[in-house]
């Protein structure tokens, strides 16, 4: 005969459901928190992944413009990797993550353009944006907020901030671009701030 299978009873789902509760929480500890451990809890940002749609969208937003590009909280650097085959250059991402910024360099060593484009551990909030002509923004609407208070402050009035998936509350955009989940939004940052006035 053949064995005869056993059903998990009771105490073996939970110890399945703890087993992957803990192996979860393994992989947000190595992979994804170190990057928030600076970061105060209402500011945190959890890596999203764009779609290959959202990154079309967000860069024919920005096309034929020139200057530096930055993509604020850059995770794992699909945006600046084309930024930069598009023409913007230098295209640089601002991410604290250190496994995000290796897959970074690896994407952009594959698209063979490593040491062309710039995976930077900055703060975002503490970065001085002062020379973008143009900021990548695919960012949770909680901290849209204080970072529109920080881009006026900071942005020359020639640049032009692109968001995906959630718009700036207070701002109008001067376009957009997709719909649903792929939607993106494009601010120019003169339109902005005569509006503001």
């Amino acid at each position: 005969g053949q064995p005869e299978g056993r059903a998990l009873g009771g105490w073996g789902l939970l110890e399945v459901a703890v087993a992957s509760g803990v192996a979860a929480w393994a992989t947000w500890a190595t992979l994804l928190m170190p990057g928030f451990r600076r970061v105060p809890l209402r500011l945190q940002v959890p890596y999203v992944p764009s779609s290959p749609q959202q990154v079309a969208n967000m860069l024919a937003l920005l096309r034929g413009r020139s200057g530096k590009t930055v993509d604020l909280g850059s995770g794992d650097g699909r945006i600046v990797v084309e930024a930069y085959k598009q023409g913007l250059r230098p295209a640089v991402g601002y991410e604290l993550n250190p496994w995000l910024r290796h897959l970074s360099n690896y994407r952009a060593w594959k698209a063979g353009c490593h040491g062309e484009v710039s995976f930077l551990k900055k703060d975002l909030w503490k970065v001085n944006l002062s020379d973008c002509y143009n900021v990548i923004v695919f960012l949770a609407p909680s901290v849209k907020p204080p970072l529109a208070a920080k881009l006026l402050a900071e942005l020359p009035d020639e640049a032009r901030v692109v968001a995906g998936r959630f718009p700036f509350p207070s701002w109008t955009p001067t376009s957009t671009h997709g719909q649903g989940l792929d939607q993106v939004w494009a601010y120019d940052m003169k339109e902005v701030r005569r509006a503001a006035q």
